[in-house]
């Protein structure tokens, strides 16, 4: 069992937007547990579905009246409106299994959970940490705006699902549009605000000739090719 519910990088080029969220998921329909809202603890809703076999560990080992720590990959389908995808629970203390699988599948308990969560379930990262990962297509730093395009991998059915764009707050400057980057955020709100950037490599566009150096289009849990070049500094 992981140590933590977002498993390491290990492709420079990998794709990826999953975090966690602290609060209470408020099914919409008591029969129907698949979509609803999460509750935070600081008072905020948001929109969520659950997904995969977490069903299972939402329907037979939670207590919905309790605050837990979703794992989470975040979507935007309204400007100005978090979704989260709700695939896994972080609770070591009372949950055999409550990390997710390798992305984007996810994992349920094998085990009933204990009476109460220990405070030591919380990650060095803090509770509505979120790392994203994909090309910086949109950045304007004078209003803290900038979007970053993730490409998610191929499914079992070879199925290629569209990238999709995360809008998200502060500052990257725009010499770095194009680029491959690696951002630590944090959910205040409805909105995930830049801690810290790292710029990776220059994204190879549609019609460079060669396309040496461009990515493979992965998914959240990994994309091959490039060389890093990074560069670590504040986000503010």
């Amino acid at each position: 069992m992981r140590h933590h519910p977002i498993s390491p990088v290990t492709e420079p080029l990998q794709y990826r937007a999953i975090g966690v969220v602290r609060g209470q998921y408020v099914p919409s329909d008591p029969e129907q547990l698949t979509r609803g809202l999460i509750r935070t603890d600081d008072g905020t809703e948001i929109d969520a579905v659950v997904l995969g076999r977490v069903l299972s560990l939402v329907r037979r080992h939670l207590d919905l009246e309790r605050s837990h720590l979703w794992v989470v990959y975040p979507r935007c389908r309204e400007p100005g409106s978090l979704h989260l995808q709700m695939v896994g629970v972080w609770e070591p203390s009372t949950l055999s299994e409550a990390e997710p699988e390798p992305e984007p599948e996810s994992s349920s308990a094998s085990e009933p959970p204990a009476a109460e969560p220990s405070p030591d379930d919380g990650l060095p990262e803090g509770d509505d940490y979120f790392s994203v990962r994909g090309e910086l297509i949109y950045t304007r730093p004078d209003s803290q705006e900038l979007v970053v395009k993730v490409r998610q991998r191929p499914r079992p059915d070879g199925n290629r699902p569209q990238p999709f764009k995360l809008p998200l707050r502060g500052e990257v400057p725009l010499e770095h549009l194009r680029h491959f980057v690696a951002l630590d955020l944090r959910r205040i709100g409805e909105e995930l605000h830049v801690e810290r950037y790292e710029v990776i490599a220059p994204v190879a566009q549609r019609g460079n000739r060669g396309g040496k150096g461009r990515p493979e289009r992965g998914g959240s849990g990994g994309a091959r090719g490039g060389h890093r070049s990074a560069v670590s500094r504040p986000g503010r």
